[in-house]
């Protein structure tokens, strides 16, 4: 979630201060952009995992804080329930076998972080959202105990003027009516339910226009076939329920200002764009700031005495507008770079799955972004937005647009289009071959079986019930096995549909 803050609140000229430095801080990425001055050594790749807590009986474990200590590992650290902890892997480079060795690495953390979690009577979840959590787990009281997501709450709620409203709608289980939840929380804990794995890829300046138009057109079927979070509070819905929960949990307006047409911060956005400073530019313009916590840094003096200005107001901006593509500005050892930020996944079900997603979307990426011809020029904005929702909504059964094909369910979209690209693109950017054909292979066997975790979970939970389980008691069953059949990674297309 980002840094910390003090613990002391905003007033109007914190608010007008911030304005004024956020703007200062665009106009030196502008100046940054135009002299050349980023860092672009090769081309790297980076991990994040959110990932849950449960204790014996498969509920949630408000115990991040304890697990958090006994780990005493920098790589991991609190996220905003006290139920989640989040995992970042140390990026390296693409090429070569750098991807089965972040298989290893995370392998090893997630070990590691589990068996630290038994010692305090909780075991390790990566799943994109934990079906055994309840409204009682959205109550302040679980927020992490931390300055920024207490502010972050408060100011959210704050702008809205009111409780948070949950509406989904969902198609339900095979054979049934599909189902709806109406429920209001007093917090936005809501977010929390959702445990995602995000991906990142440092890119050239002049080339990061083209990498996250290429991620947009790609978020549909990514989640179509990634899905891994079918239900919430004992309610079937979207097969990859996060997205709209996300967009629900952080939305900062009331109706009113929905009927306007005011954007929500968790955005895909609304239209291609030519430069990163294009959507810097559209976070400050459209935005209010949530944390308007100001630096001591001037970026203009900074970079005028040559160093890499920290951005910081910029920064901490961007942390507050939730593209499911997000431009990242960053500073490593005294370097400035840019990365895109692919958010739109959710976390497991297994280490494998989880790598073979993320060698899916750079490859297919990176060969969409090089293209003779940009399909975001024979595609339109609203299309690729229109898939992201399908693709969460019915999984393997929804229907993609696809320019020169029309619709196509996202399995034959994925075997005869993105795998094809897939290859070429991990290829071209020197990525091991072994890497290569183990993680594609995985996305070609899913799509091929038409089975990801959501298809996997909503069938065990269906086949508790016809064995006389309620709901609540069959997501429980559903989920020990779960981590039962995780433990082993072996991919999830693989796993037995059997109690």
């Amino acid at each position: 979630m980002g840094q910390d803050l003090s613990a002391d609140g905003f007033n109007p000229r914190d608010r007008a201060r911030y304005r004024r430095k956020v703007q200062r801080c665009l106009d030196t990425l502008g100046r940054m952009l135009g002299d050349g001055g980023f860092s672009f050594p090769r081309r790297h790749i980076g991990l994040e995992v959110e990932l849950n807590l449960v204790d014996e009986e498969m509920r949630p474990s408000m115990s991040n804080q304890e697990v958090l200590e006994a780990l005493d590992n920098p790589s991991f650290t609190t996220e905003l329930s006290q139920h989640n902890i989040e995992l970042n892997v140390p990026p390296r480079p693409l090429a070569g076998n750098s991807a089965i060795e972040m298989e290893r690495d995370l392998r090893g953390y997630l070990r590691e972080a589990d068996d630290r979690a038994r010692r305090s009577g909780a075991r390790l979840a990566a799943i994109g959202i934990l079906p055994t959590l309840t409204a009682e787990h959205f109550d302040q009281k679980w927020i992490t105990n931390s300055a920024r997501y207490t502010m972050l709450n408060d100011q959210i709620f704050a702008a809205r003027g009111e409780q948070v409203t949950l509406s989904l709608d969902g198609p339900g289980l095979p054979g049934h009516e599909p189902e709806r939840l109406r429920t209001h929380s007093e917090s936005i804990l809501p977010e929390a339910a959702c445990t995602s794995l995000q991906l990142h890829l440092q890119v050239a300046p002049e080339e990061f226009a083209a990498h996250w138009n290429a991620a947009q057109c790609l978020a549909g079927v990514q989640v179509a076939v990634g899905a891994n979070s079918p239900f919430l509070l004992g309610k079937a819905l979207w097969h990859e329920t996060r997205i709209p929960l996300f967009l629900q949990a952080t939305d900062t307006r009331p109706e009113e200002l929905k009927n306007q047409g005011v954007r929500p911060r968790v955005w895909f956005g609304e239209r291609w764009i030519t430069s990163i400073f294009d959507l810097f530019e559209e976070n400050v313009r459209y935005f209010p700031g949530l944390l308007p916590e100001t630096d001591e840094e001037d970026p203009v003096d900074a970079l005028d005495s040559g160093q890499a200005p920290k951005l910081a107001e910029l920064r901490l901006h961007n942390g507050t507008v939730w593209r499911w593509n997000r431009p990242v500005y960053d500073v490593v050892d005294g370097k400035p770079h840019l990365r895109v930020e692919n958010r739109v996944l959710p976390a497991g079900p297994t280490v494998v799955d989880m790598m073979a997603n993320a060698a899916f979307f750079y490859g297919a990426q990176r060969a969409l972004a090089e293209a003779e011809r940009p399909l975001w020029t024979r595609m339109s904005f609203q299309a690729a937005e229109e898939n992201l929702y399908a693709g969460a909504r019915n999984g393997f059964e929804a229907q993609l647009y696809w320019p020169g094909i029309g619709w196509v369910p996202p399995d034959e979209l994925t075997l005869r289009v993105l795998l094809p690209l897939a290859y070429d693109g991990l290829r071209t950017a020197d990525v091991a071959e072994a890497s290569i054909e183990r993680y594609l292979g995985i996305i070609e066997q899913r799509c091929l079986a038409k089975r990801n975790g959501a298809w996997w979970q909503r069938r065990m939970v269906e086949l508790a019930q016809q064995h006389g389980a309620d709901r609540e008691s069959a997501l429980a069953t559903m989920l020990e096995r779960y981590l039962e059949l995780a433990a082993t990674d072996e991919p999830v297309h693989t796993w037995p549909v059997e109690l």
